[in-house]
Protein backbone atom coordinates (compact mmCIF):
# COMPACT_ATOMS: atom_id res chain seq x y z
CA UNK A 1 0.00 0.00 0.00
CA UNK A 2 1.24 3.47 -0.84
CA UNK A 3 2.23 5.66 2.10
CA UNK A 4 -0.20 8.35 0.97
CA UNK A 5 -3.11 5.91 1.47
CA UNK A 6 -2.14 4.76 4.96
CA UNK A 7 -4.20 6.16 7.83
CA UNK A 8 -3.69 5.62 11.57
CA UNK A 9 -6.27 3.79 13.63
CA UNK A 10 -7.93 5.35 16.64
CA UNK A 11 -5.30 4.30 19.18
CA UNK A 12 -2.48 4.86 16.72
CA UNK A 13 -3.79 8.31 15.91
CA UNK A 14 -3.81 9.22 19.59
CA UNK A 15 -0.22 8.07 19.98
CA UNK A 16 0.89 10.01 16.93
CA UNK A 17 -0.92 13.08 18.27
CA UNK A 18 0.86 12.85 21.63
CA UNK A 19 4.27 11.87 20.26
CA UNK A 20 5.61 15.38 19.44
CA UNK A 21 4.56 16.66 22.89
CA UNK A 22 6.15 13.69 24.65
CA UNK A 23 9.39 14.16 22.73
CA UNK A 24 9.45 17.90 23.45
CA UNK A 25 8.85 17.40 27.19
CA UNK A 26 11.49 14.64 27.35
CA UNK A 27 14.08 16.83 25.60
CA UNK A 28 13.33 19.76 27.88
CA UNK A 29 13.52 17.90 31.18
CA UNK A 30 16.62 15.99 30.09
CA UNK A 31 18.34 19.28 29.31
CA UNK A 32 17.05 20.80 32.54
CA UNK A 33 18.34 17.86 34.58
CA UNK A 34 21.77 18.07 32.98
CA UNK A 35 22.09 21.84 33.48
CA UNK A 36 20.88 21.75 37.10
CA UNK A 37 23.24 18.88 37.85
CA UNK A 38 26.17 21.04 36.78
CA UNK A 39 24.79 24.25 38.31
CA UNK A 40 21.88 23.98 40.81
CA UNK A 41 21.36 27.74 40.56
CA UNK A 42 20.87 27.67 36.80
CA UNK A 43 17.74 29.62 35.77
CA UNK A 44 17.57 28.90 32.06
CA UNK A 45 15.80 25.53 32.23
CA UNK A 46 13.91 25.29 35.55
CA UNK A 47 12.83 21.90 36.82
CA UNK A 48 9.24 20.77 37.19
CA UNK A 49 9.44 21.39 40.95
CA UNK A 50 10.66 24.95 40.43
CA UNK A 51 7.88 25.72 37.97
CA UNK A 52 5.33 24.13 40.30
CA UNK A 53 6.47 26.37 43.14
CA UNK A 54 6.28 29.41 40.88
CA UNK A 55 2.75 28.50 39.77
CA UNK A 56 1.65 28.16 43.40
CA UNK A 57 3.13 31.58 44.09
CA UNK A 58 1.41 33.44 41.24
CA UNK A 59 -1.85 31.47 41.06
CA UNK A 60 -2.70 30.44 44.63
CA UNK A 61 -0.92 32.96 46.86
CA UNK A 62 -2.12 36.52 47.35
CA UNK A 63 0.30 39.17 46.20
CA UNK A 64 1.59 41.05 49.25
CA UNK A 65 1.39 44.42 47.49
CA UNK A 66 -2.01 44.18 45.79
CA UNK A 67 -3.71 41.31 47.61
CA UNK A 68 -4.59 39.71 44.25
CA UNK A 69 -3.84 36.35 42.70
CA UNK A 70 -1.56 37.49 39.90
CA UNK A 71 -2.14 34.76 37.31
CA UNK A 72 -5.92 35.02 37.44
CA UNK A 73 -5.94 38.81 37.55
CA UNK A 74 -3.58 38.95 34.56
CA UNK A 75 -5.73 36.41 32.70
CA UNK A 76 -8.93 38.38 33.23
CA UNK A 77 -7.29 41.61 32.08
CA UNK A 78 -5.81 40.05 28.93
CA UNK A 79 -8.96 38.13 27.98
CA UNK A 80 -11.07 41.26 28.42
CA UNK A 81 -8.86 43.23 26.02
CA UNK A 82 -8.66 40.36 23.58
CA UNK A 83 -12.40 39.69 23.67
CA UNK A 84 -13.29 43.33 23.01
CA UNK A 85 -10.75 43.52 20.19
CA UNK A 86 -12.04 40.36 18.52
CA UNK A 87 -15.69 41.43 18.83
CA UNK A 88 -15.04 44.88 17.36
CA UNK A 89 -12.92 43.42 14.57
CA UNK A 90 -15.58 40.85 13.69
CA UNK A 91 -18.33 43.48 13.52
CA UNK A 92 -16.30 45.86 11.37
CA UNK A 93 -15.03 43.08 9.11
CA UNK A 94 -18.49 41.63 8.53
CA UNK A 95 -19.98 44.97 7.47
CA UNK A 96 -16.97 45.98 5.39
CA UNK A 97 -16.61 42.53 3.82
CA UNK A 98 -20.22 42.52 2.67
CA UNK A 99 -20.08 46.12 1.42
CA UNK A 100 -16.85 45.81 -0.53
CA UNK A 101 -17.62 42.33 -1.83
CA UNK A 102 -21.25 42.80 -2.85
CA UNK A 103 -21.48 46.46 -3.83
CA UNK A 104 -19.25 47.23 -6.85
CA UNK A 105 -19.16 50.97 -6.20
CA UNK A 106 -18.08 50.48 -2.59
CA UNK A 107 -15.57 47.81 -3.59
CA UNK A 108 -14.00 50.01 -6.26
CA UNK A 109 -13.61 52.80 -3.70
CA UNK A 110 -12.41 51.00 -0.61
CA UNK A 111 -10.86 47.67 -1.68
CA UNK A 112 -7.48 49.20 -2.63
CA UNK A 113 -7.49 51.21 0.60
CA UNK A 114 -8.15 48.09 2.71
CA UNK A 115 -5.40 46.24 0.83
CA UNK A 116 -2.93 49.00 1.67
CA UNK A 117 -4.02 48.99 5.32
CA UNK A 118 -3.44 45.25 5.54
CA UNK A 119 0.18 45.78 4.47
CA UNK A 120 1.02 48.17 7.33
CA UNK A 121 2.89 46.37 10.16
CA UNK A 122 0.60 46.96 13.16
CA UNK A 123 3.48 47.05 15.65
CA UNK A 124 5.03 49.90 13.66
CA UNK A 125 2.05 52.12 14.50
CA UNK A 126 1.97 51.14 18.18
CA UNK A 127 3.82 54.32 19.29
CA UNK A 128 1.28 56.37 17.33
CA UNK A 129 -1.58 54.60 19.08
CA UNK A 130 -0.04 55.33 22.48
CA UNK A 131 0.31 59.01 21.55
CA UNK A 132 -3.22 59.31 20.16
CA UNK A 133 -5.16 57.06 22.56
CA UNK A 134 -2.92 57.11 25.61
CA UNK A 135 -1.53 54.18 27.56
CA UNK A 136 -4.85 52.85 28.86
CA UNK A 137 -7.07 50.06 27.56
CA UNK A 138 -8.18 51.76 24.35
CA UNK A 139 -4.78 51.74 22.65
CA UNK A 140 -4.36 48.00 23.27
CA UNK A 141 -7.78 47.17 21.86
CA UNK A 142 -7.22 49.44 18.85
CA UNK A 143 -3.93 47.67 18.09
CA UNK A 144 -5.73 44.32 17.95
CA UNK A 145 -8.44 45.79 15.72
CA UNK A 146 -5.94 47.41 13.36
CA UNK A 147 -3.85 44.26 13.31
CA UNK A 148 -6.48 41.69 12.33
CA UNK A 149 -9.46 43.53 10.82
CA UNK A 150 -8.05 44.28 7.34
CA UNK A 151 -7.12 40.65 6.73
CA UNK A 152 -10.53 39.41 7.90
CA UNK A 153 -12.21 41.95 5.62
CA UNK A 154 -10.19 40.73 2.64
CA UNK A 155 -11.08 37.12 3.45
CA UNK A 156 -14.81 37.88 3.66
CA UNK A 157 -14.61 40.03 0.57
CA UNK A 158 -13.12 37.15 -1.40
CA UNK A 159 -15.77 34.77 -0.05
CA UNK A 160 -18.52 37.16 -1.14
CA UNK A 161 -17.14 37.34 -4.65
CA UNK A 162 -16.95 33.53 -4.80
CA UNK A 163 -20.72 33.16 -4.40
CA UNK A 164 -21.94 31.62 -7.68
CA UNK A 165 -23.44 34.11 -10.11
CA UNK A 166 -26.43 31.78 -10.55
CA UNK A 167 -27.55 32.55 -7.00
CA UNK A 168 -27.51 36.28 -7.68
CA UNK A 169 -29.46 35.84 -10.90
CA UNK A 170 -32.06 33.49 -9.41
CA UNK A 171 -32.62 35.68 -6.35
CA UNK A 172 -33.05 38.82 -8.44
CA UNK A 173 -35.33 36.99 -10.85
CA UNK A 174 -37.56 36.15 -7.90
CA UNK A 175 -37.69 39.85 -7.02
CA UNK A 176 -35.03 40.06 -4.30
CA UNK A 177 -33.84 43.56 -3.44
CA UNK A 178 -30.24 44.43 -2.59
CA UNK A 179 -31.09 44.29 1.11
CA UNK A 180 -32.76 40.89 0.69
CA UNK A 181 -29.73 39.58 -1.18
CA UNK A 182 -27.46 40.68 1.64
CA UNK A 183 -29.62 39.12 4.37
CA UNK A 184 -30.73 35.92 2.62
CA UNK A 185 -27.82 35.08 0.30
CA UNK A 186 -24.60 36.78 1.43
CA UNK A 187 -24.90 36.81 5.22
CA UNK A 188 -25.53 33.05 5.64
CA UNK A 189 -22.47 32.37 3.48
CA UNK A 190 -20.21 34.79 5.38
CA UNK A 191 -21.06 34.05 9.01
CA UNK A 192 -19.31 30.64 9.14
CA UNK A 193 -16.40 32.05 7.18
CA UNK A 194 -16.16 34.89 9.70
CA UNK A 195 -15.75 32.38 12.55
CA UNK A 196 -13.05 30.57 10.58
CA UNK A 197 -11.27 33.86 9.85
CA UNK A 198 -11.35 34.72 13.55
CA UNK A 199 -9.76 31.36 14.34
CA UNK A 200 -7.00 32.08 11.86
CA UNK A 201 -6.49 35.54 13.39
CA UNK A 202 -6.20 34.38 16.99
CA UNK A 203 -2.43 33.99 16.92
CA UNK A 204 -1.95 37.50 15.52
CA UNK A 205 -4.43 38.94 18.03
CA UNK A 206 -2.49 37.39 20.91
CA UNK A 207 0.77 38.68 19.46
CA UNK A 208 -0.49 42.27 19.31
CA UNK A 209 -1.99 42.02 22.79
CA UNK A 210 1.21 40.69 24.36
CA UNK A 211 3.28 43.38 22.61
CA UNK A 212 1.01 46.19 23.81
CA UNK A 213 0.92 44.84 27.38
CA UNK A 214 4.68 44.42 27.44
CA UNK A 215 5.31 48.04 26.47
CA UNK A 216 2.66 49.91 28.44
CA UNK A 217 0.52 48.16 31.02
CA UNK A 218 0.25 47.48 34.72
CA UNK A 219 -1.39 44.07 34.41
CA UNK A 220 -1.96 41.32 31.89
CA UNK A 221 -0.15 38.16 30.82
CA UNK A 222 2.23 40.01 28.50
CA UNK A 223 3.01 42.58 31.18
CA UNK A 224 3.88 39.87 33.72
CA UNK A 225 6.17 37.98 31.34
CA UNK A 226 8.20 41.06 30.48
CA UNK A 227 8.22 42.22 34.11
CA UNK A 228 9.83 39.06 35.49
CA UNK A 229 12.29 38.65 32.59
CA UNK A 230 14.59 41.17 34.27
CA UNK A 231 15.01 38.63 37.08
CA UNK A 232 15.54 35.76 34.60
CA UNK A 233 12.48 34.11 36.16
CA UNK A 234 12.05 31.35 33.62
CA UNK A 235 10.12 29.35 36.22
CA UNK A 236 7.37 32.00 35.86
CA UNK A 237 7.79 32.82 32.17
CA UNK A 238 7.45 29.24 30.90
CA UNK A 239 4.20 28.49 32.80
CA UNK A 240 2.77 31.81 31.58
CA UNK A 241 3.67 30.93 27.99
CA UNK A 242 2.06 27.50 28.37
CA UNK A 243 -1.03 29.11 29.93
CA UNK A 244 -1.34 31.55 27.02
CA UNK A 245 -0.98 28.64 24.59
CA UNK A 246 -3.72 26.71 26.41
CA UNK A 247 -6.05 29.72 26.39
CA UNK A 248 -5.46 30.26 22.67
CA UNK A 249 -6.16 26.58 21.96
CA UNK A 250 -9.36 26.65 24.02
CA UNK A 251 -10.55 29.73 22.15
CA UNK A 252 -9.76 28.09 18.82
CA UNK A 253 -11.59 24.93 19.85
CA UNK A 254 -14.59 26.93 21.07
CA UNK A 255 -14.84 28.76 17.74
CA UNK A 256 -14.49 25.47 15.85
CA UNK A 257 -17.27 23.82 17.82
CA UNK A 258 -19.45 26.94 17.51
CA UNK A 259 -18.99 26.82 13.73
CA UNK A 260 -19.96 23.14 13.61
CA UNK A 261 -22.97 23.70 15.85
CA UNK A 262 -24.35 26.78 14.11
CA UNK A 263 -23.41 25.85 10.54
CA UNK A 264 -23.22 22.04 10.25
CA UNK A 265 -23.43 22.34 6.46
CA UNK A 266 -20.23 24.37 6.27
CA UNK A 267 -17.14 22.30 5.60
CA UNK A 268 -14.47 24.84 4.73
CA UNK A 269 -12.04 25.20 7.61
CA UNK A 270 -14.44 23.93 10.29
CA UNK A 271 -12.08 21.18 11.34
Amino acid sequence: MRLINQHPGRSGGLMLLLLPFIVLVAIYFTGSSLRLKVNPDDKLLPSAAQMSDAIKQVAFTEDKRTGEYLLWDDTVSSLRRLGIGLAVSAAIALVAGIATGALPLVGATFSPFITVLSMIPPLAVLPILFIVFGLDELSKVVLIVIGITPMIIRDLQSRTREIPAELWVKAQTLGATSWTLILRVILPQLLPRLLVAMRLSLCSAWLFLIAAEAIASTDGLGYRIFLVRRYLAMDVILPYVMWITLLAWLMDEALRRLTQWMFPWFGGGAR
